[in-house]
């Protein structure tokens, strides 16, 4: 039984559905194939992915090809009630909310888990944690997994390094379909998207530290840039640091970045990435977001231990009030920005990613029993669907090799 905020809310839901829909044809062709040849037919598949529109699409493009869906969130402040209630009122098993506590949000994890699931689609790793964990009895019925983003993929390899993986997981974010489009562009724009919504500041004219120069960080510092900020780039990876440099990029550590800098956001998918040393030379008026995947990366206990006064400056915007009367600004309770503060990656984005969510999904039920038990990259094969399929939408085409070339490239 679903466990939801409110019932009433699906007709809103579905609106929001039908507009995505309409702008995911990738997802809108591989949903069709599925309703005709049914790959997940009697089969379990639980779902832990930010829970709102776009999400939804995936839900119910498994549930065409014969899925049993039990859905949950991967954030607290990234469900949509309006979403959960959407899927409910058409017959999934929902477990979300938004604003759940820590507690509430194992719990609905742990519900969608009981289910007994044949696949896993996760999104940071959660859902294959608490399999390994709480629910080790039910290992032998998992034929395998998809993991939909960087940090989840590093819990995952630990996990294989370690040798306490007990189920193949197929490693989605480390397509090219996903991230050299979700990660570069879909971060990029939908970072800045939510940061601009919350605060209804300009961006032009003032400093940003983008903090990280991955895929997500390489896409929100060339959007910063483009909106007309100065851009720093502070970075652990001397390769990645001299590329942002190369890139026209400011390099430095944090704590130079720190007294510079009007805008924050980390992109790293590590801890203690901006703490009580770089709070204490922030210039009145910062503000501090993160864009990695959990709220670590912004260090918000030594913020609130500086703090004489802490206030809600606007919606979803915390002010953090210093003892000599400096204020740093949080957005989103230093969760996940694009999702917590706004909408997420676009529509057209999530549509490659997606896709590559569903059809990893359908490799592992095709070759259950058969693939190793470890972390997986996603078959090539897979990639060229996607990106042939998502082409053809565009109206696009490319040239195609002759034998003659194959030959010559020994292929």
């Amino acid at each position: 039984m679903s466990d939801i905020r409110d019932l009433s809310l699906a007709p809103e839901g579905e609106k929001k559905i039908a507009w995505v829909w309409r702008n995911m044809p990738v997802m809108n062709s591989i949903a069709k194939d599925f309703e005709e040849k049914k790959p997940f037919a009697e089969l379990k598949i639980a779902l832990s992915v930010h829970l709102e529109a776009k999400t939804a699409c995936l839900c119910r493009t498994l549930e065409k090809g014969g899925a049993e869906m039990h859905v949950t969130g991967s954030n607290p402040l990234s469900t949509q009630d309006a979403i959960a209630a959407a899927l409910t009122n058409a017959g999934m098993d929902v477990h979300a909310y938004h604003g759940a506590t820590e507690e509430e949000y194992t719990r609905h994890l742990c519900e969608v888990l009981e289910c007994g699931p044949d696949i896993i689609i996760d999104d940071g790793g959660d859902l294959v944690k608490l399999m390994h964990t709480k629910y080790t009895h039910l290992i032998p019925g998992v034929f395998g997994g998809c993991e939909e983003t960087t940090t989840g993929i590093h819990r995952l390899r630990i996990m294989a390094k370690e040798g306490t993986l007990r189920f193949p997981m197929i490693t989605v974010n480390d397509a090219d379909c996903k991230h050299l489009f979700d990660n570069r562009y879909g971060t990029g724009q939908s970072v800045w998207d939510a940061i601009d919504n919350t605060t209804n500041l300009i961006v032009a004219g003032k400093t940003t530290v983008v903090a990280g120069y991955g895929w997500c960080g390489k896409g929100t510092a060339q959007r910063a840039k483009g909106l007309g900020a100065r851009v720093i780039v502070t970075e652990v990876d001397p390769v990645k640091a001299i590329e942002a440099n190369m890139d026209g990029f400011e390099v430095m550590p944090m704590a130079e970045a720190a007294k510079l800098g009007d805008v924050f956001v980390t992109v790293t998918g590590c801890s203690d990435v901006i703490t009580k040393e770089h709070f204490r030379v922030m210039k009145d008026g910062a503000i501090l977001t993160n864009a990695g995947h959990f709220n670590v990366e912004i260090n918000l206990d030594e913020l609130a231990s500086l703090a004489k006064e802490r206030y809600e400056a606007r919606e979803n915007v915390e002010g953090f009030v210093m003892a000599e009367g400096r204020t740093l600004f949080v957005i989103g309770e230093g969760r996940l920005v694009n999702l917590a503060a706004g909408n997420g990656h676009p529509a057209e984005i999530m549509d490659m990613s997606f896709a590559i969510q569903a059809l990893s999904a359908k490799y592992i039920a095709e070759n259950r029993g058969k693939l190793p038990v470890k972390v997986i990259a996603v078959p090539r094969e897979i990639d060229a669907e996607v990106a042939a399929r998502k082409l053809k939408s565009m109206g696009l085409g490319i040239d195609t090799l002759s034998e003659a070339q194959k030959n010559y490239l020994g292929l």
